[in-house]
């Protein structure tokens, strides 16, 4: 069971495979090549734009984060170089001297007191402590008479002569100390201390922390000393330091600024999401547009491939050109091919047909013309018989009529299979047709039949003269054949600057539709007893003429033949 549902699997996957690598038609082709081309330039446009516009951004967030560095580092620099010098110049003030006598009137813990508090949050206390480390006066008076707790050294410099102390940090806590020097003596009697808030330093990386940027304050060692508020250990994409470039021995100290890469791209990850969107909309619209395009170029090859894969069945007509003019000029190409196709079929037919007349009239020149002849001259001879009875002439006469009818029937299959070049000359068609109308007028007048003649012009053409009559008899005589009593022929002659027309009309029944195609075929006949070469040699005279022939219902409905004949040159 497994067997077989895989089987059926894999031949379903293989059909599917097949229908993919079938070949493309014309419409899924211009349908592909209009959306490629249409939308590769804006894909290609959009993605260059994209990675433009995001490498542009990349580097002005670079830029950005640099420059707030180094002014981030400026700033704490002058932060930290304030409140140096703030203590070296504090520790040399001469209310300093009141250490001496132990702040007796508190007037060096006042003077602590209003110096913190007009420097706000700067300082967490300010204290003066003799050499035995009592704090003797400070700004918070419950200090006074405490001991004075430092952490260890950090860095110890001297600052315009004086030694500045600065202690580690702790509890958010910065001490530096200066010395206190008697103005007597000159020698030390005590220090002052004064207590850094270090949230002063942390508060200015978080107001420098802005739109997704962190900044953290690190030593040589790479400690962090301070951070922002947002400040996390992710990964990020886009990095900046600035080095403190100071006065202190601040050596190695840096700011570090971190930015999220997906919150400083953003931007252009909208912009990104807009092309996606545009080119959504560009393929719809182009969907909408190409496809009428692609079906108005593939509808017309279409149609043209269906007639020509059934153009050899009746009533098949071709389609009616359409669509651009290379697929019109195909169009016409292949039309022209097919009605060339016809015309060989249709010469091929009759070439073999005149071919087995051609045998015929062979056999029948030397094999039945000889005993015609010498039937007639029988005849002949027995007519001028005085004796010869009522009924034995009519009798020769029916053989004289018979074997002169039979001898035009072999010079009819004579003249269809082998016709003579014409003998041309300048003819005058209109005293020609006025010629044979009055030599056909009494086998008309017989049959109660109306023969007219319309040639107002002398109308001069180069044409053989026994042709043309054999072509106007043929055509006058057929028509006389099967016009009933009362019926009527009309003969119309015509001309432009280029040919002569003539047009042969009678009242007769026509031709149906479904034998017109076959009127000029040799032994082709509507006629009883009709043998079918008349109208197969009045093609051949004309065509040798460099005319043409084709047939039309006439204005009585009956049948009409339509001649057109060069006209002579001068």
């Amino acid at each position: 069971m497994d067997d077989r549902f895989g089987k059926k699997h894999l031949t379903r996957i293989f059909s599917h495979l097949m229908r993919f690598h079938s070949p493309l038609t014309i419409r899924k082709m211009l349908l592909i090549a209009f959306l490629l081309a249409g939308l590769l330039p804006t894909l290609l446009v959009s993605l260059l734009s994209f990675y433009q516009a995001r490498q542009a951004l990349r580097i002005e967030i670079q830029h950005d984060l640099q420059t707030t560095g180094n002014a981030v580092a400026e700033h704490v620099d002058r932060v930290l170089n304030e409140r140096v010098q703030n203590v070296r110049s504090w520790s040399q003030l001469a209310i300093m001297q009141d250490l001496l006598i132990g702040d007796i009137d508190k007037r060096l813990s006042i003077f602590l007191a209003e110096t913190r508090h007009s420097y706000a949050e700067q300082y967490i206390s300010l204290d003066v402590a003799d050499l035995q480390a009592h704090i003797v006066a400070s700004s918070r008076p419950a200090n006074i008479g405490q001991a004075l707790h430092t952490p260890p050294v950090w860095m110890s410099f001297r600052d315009n002569g004086q030694t500045i102390s600065i202690y580690h940090l702790s509890n958010h806590q910065l001490m530096i100390s200066a010395l206190v020097f008697s103005q007597n003596t000159r020698q030390p009697m005590g220090q002052l201390v004064a207590t850094f808030n270090w949230r002063v330093i942390e508060n200015l990386l978080d107001h420098a922390a802005q739109h997704s940027t962190e900044l953290a304050l690190v030593d040589s060692k790479q400690r962090m000393l301070a951070q922002s508020s947002l400040w996390s250990d992710q990964k990020h994409s886009l990095h900046a330091k600035a080095a403190i470039t100071s006065r202190l021995p601040l050596h190695g100290w840096q700011i570090h600024l971190n930015k999220d890469h997906d919150v400083a791209v953003a931007p252009v990850h909208r912009l990104g999401m807009i092309f996606i969107a545009l080119l959504g909309v560009t393929l719809v619209f182009s969907l909408l547009l190409v496809r009428p395009l692609a079906q108005n170029i593939s509808r017309p090859l279409e149609a043209l491939t269906r007639y020509v894969q059934r153009f050899r069945q009746p009533g098949s007509r071709p389609p009616a050109s359409s669509g651009p003019a290379e697929v019109q000029s195909l169009h016409q190409a292949f039309t022209q091919m097919a009605t060339d196709l016809a015309e060989s079929e249709q010469q091929l037919t009759r070439a073999a047909k005149l071919a087995v007349v051609g045998e015929m009239a062979a056999a029948m020149s030397h094999e039945v013309r000889t005993p015609l002849g010498i039937m007639r001259s029988s005849a002949d001879v027995l007519l001028r018989e005085p004796q010869l009875s009522e009924d034995g002439r009519e009798v020769l006469g029916f053989i004289i009529s018979e074997t002169e009818r039979l001898n035009k029937l072999v010079s009819a299959l004579i003249d269809a299979a082998r016709p003579r070049l014409p003998n041309k000359i300048p003819l005058d068609l209109q005293a020609h047709l006025q010629h044979v109308v009055a030599m056909l007028q009494k086998p008309a007048q017989a049959q109660q039949i109306t023969l007219t003649l319309q040639a107002s012009q002398p109308i001069i053409i180069e044409a053989d003269q026994d042709q043309m009559t054999q072509v106007l008899v043929n055509l006058l005589m057929n028509a006389i054949q099967i016009l009933p009593a009362g019926g009527r022929i009309n003969l119309q002659l015509s001309a432009d600057s280029q040919s002569a027309y003539i047009a042969v009309a009678d009242d007769g029944p026509g031709v149906p539709p479904t034998q017109q195609d076959h009127l000029f075929e040799a032994f082709f006949t509507q006629r009883a007893g009709g043998v079918g070469l008349g109208l197969a040699v009045v093609k051949q005279i004309i065509e040798a003429h460099d005319g043409t022939i084709s047939y039309s219902t006439s204005p009585w409905q009956g049948a009409q033949f339509n001649l057109s004949l060069p006209l002579a040159t001068a």
